[in-house]
Order: structure tokens, then sequence, then C-alpha cells
């Protein structure tokens, strides 16, 4: 099921292709035109994906991580049912799988994985569902230090919820995946957590494994003639200073802070890469895996064909494709093994 790497073709459906059709004479999609795309898909997407909701789990929804009263600081603990309540808890605590959705930095929202979470939860684990504030008023810094402060949240609060602080995955899709690598990395690099400013709110030891389910984890495709996302893209998560009107070279110099492949080194917890020749990131989920295995750092792959027609970008988010089916079953057991249950 895993090809031997070779140039990809764009995404013909799914939101990406949707967009690529969209942008007619456009060299590359702009932002605006992104944002417009994903509003209008957004509540379908919402309804789509949850449809049939999953029973045998308890729901914790809103809950604020950060104390300020915004829904870009909220988010959703799901558990196994009765795993709050002593008698579940005797067994032992679960481990954490944190989720941060997609949505190109500017768009998303927590409910649209409620489902998707809820299947990883059923599985005998704690998901804790994370909103963030997004681009183009705030840039990476704030996303980072959103995602931060959700996993020191986590670390206080989630034995109560029978979760163990100390056996956490990390995982998201699209950007979300991009802020769950770029948040491991910097819980391992201290020059990467300085850049931000962050003090990482939980140990590296905790973070057992990161999943990617499409995600942007290599931003040189950005820069790649013919990529259909502008470079805006990139320049509103550096500051204005960074980003602004730099001149090509100079913007793709300051994209490497963005951009989670520059930052591994052997630390790295092992991690779960699933994506697909439809993938709009195809490339940049290749070029990742090839540098973790640089690192000799340990990986697990689900990557489809094009002949695989349900594997359009973030697929994994709709529960009735058979191949999102597979995905949560390698999904469930990457978990329970990183985690050592």
């Amino acid at each position: 099921m895993t090809p031997a790497p070779r140039p990809s073709r764009q995404p013909s459906g799914g939101a990406f292709g949707m967009a690529r059709r969209a942008r007619g004479g456009l060299r590359r999609v702009p932002v605006w035109a992104w944002r417009a795309l994903m509003h209008s898909l957004g509540p379908a997407e919402r309804t789509r994906f949850n449809a049939e909701p999953v029973t045998g789990v308890d729901y914790f929804h809103d809950i604020d991580f950060v104390g300020d009263g915004i829904r870009a600081h909220r988010l959703d603990v799901i558990t196994p049912r009765g795993a709050r309540t002593a008698t579940v808890k005797d067994a032992g605590p679960l481990p954490v799988y944190v989720y941060f959705h997609g949505g190109g930095w500017t768009s998303g929202d927590k409910a649209a994985l409620t489902k998707y979470c809820a299947s990883q939860a059923a599985a005998g684990m704690v998901a804790v569902n994370v909103n963030y504030r997004r681009a183009p008023r705030f840039h990476m810094a704030h996303v980072l230090q959103d995602a931060n402060a959700a996993l020191g949240w986590v670390r206080e609060h989630i034995a109560d919820y029978g979760g163990d602080p100390a056996r956490i995955v990390l995982g998201g899709d699209s950007a979300g995946g991009q802020i769950a690598a770029l948040l491991t990395a910097a819980s391992f690099r201290p020059e990467l957590a300085g850049h931000y400013a962050l003090t990482p709110a939980t140990p590296g030891s905790s973070l057992r494994g990161l999943v990617q389910h499409c995600s942007v984890v290599d931003f040189s495709v950005f820069f790649e003639k013919g990529f259909v996302l502008s470079l805006n893209f990139v320049r509103m998560l550096l500051p204005r200073a960074a980003g602004g009107r730099s001149r090509f070279a100079e913007l793709r110099a300051a994209a490497g802070v963005l951009s989670p492949i520059e930052w591994l080194d052997a630390r790295f917890p092992p991690v779960f890469v699933t994506t697909s020749e439809r993938d709009f990131f195809y490339t940049a989920n290749l070029n990742f895996i090839a540098r973790l295995r640089e690192h000799e750092v340990p990986v697990d792959t689900l990557i489809y064909g094009w002949d695989a027609p349900n594997t359009e970008h973030t697929w994994q988010q709709n529960f009735r494709y058979p191949e999102s089916q597979e995905v949560y079953r390698r999904l469930h057991a990457f978990v329970h093994r990183v985690a050592g249950t």
C-alpha cells in the first residue's frame, strides 16, 4: 500500500480539488479565496462528518483552557464511557490523543472533528479536540502558544478524565498536523521554542507519538512552480517584519521556522503518517517520511495510490470511507503501541 515515490498528480476532488478548479486563470489560490471556500463548505462538513454519533463514549464540550471565554480557546474531551469513575480508573489511566483541526490556518473548527475524535476514544484512549486562534489576524506564534496552552491544561487536568499526562500522542490534519509537528519539535529543540517564546508545557518525554494526516510538514513545496496555494499563506503566518513583501529567497529562508521537516532529529517520538497521491501535500509527506528515516525515527505509513478514489485531502475525517476506517485501525494500534498499553 506504500507506493514508490513518484511525481504526484494534483487532486481533482474534495476541498483542494474545488479550490484548484475555482482559481480559474489565477496562478495560485489566494488566501481570501481559500477562506471563502472553507466558509462555504464548513457547515455541510460538520453535519456530514458527525452523522450517526459514536455511542459508548462520554463527551465534555467547550472547556475553556485559557480562561478568557473565547471559542478559539475551547477544547473538548471525549473518553470511553465511565473513564472518569473510580471503578474504571482503577484499571489505570489511558493514553491521551490531542488533536488539532486543519483549515489552512485561517478556517476550520473542532466541531467538524467530533466524530473522528470520538472514534479514537471508543478504542480506549482519551481524545482531546482543540481549537486555536487563526490567521490572518494571528500568526504562527499565537497558534503555537494556544497549542502549548492546551497541552498545559492536559498536563494539569487530564487525569480527572481518566487520562495519563505522561503518555500523550499529538495529531492533526493539514494545517493542524503542522501545528502538532512543530509543537513536538519545539519540545525537543530549545532554539525553536525560544524563537516562538514558548516554554514547553509538557516534557518531551511525555510526548510518546505523533500522528500526521495529509499534513503541511514541508514548506518547501509552497515555493515550487505550479503549487496551487499562494505564498501569502506563508507570509500570513510570519510576523509582518519577517513576511510582509519579502522577496522570494528571503521568504523561503524565513519559512524555515514554520516547516517541521527542518527541525527533526533523533529525539523525535515515533510518527504515523497517512497520505495519498490524491493529497495536495503528498510530496511534502514523502519528504517528511524520508527525513524521519534519515534520523532513524520510527515511522509508520499508510499511503494510498491514485487508484483509491476516497483519498482526497483529509479524507480521514469521513468515517464512511473504508480507507478512513483502515486509518483508524492503524492509528489505534499505533497509539497503544507507543503508549505501552
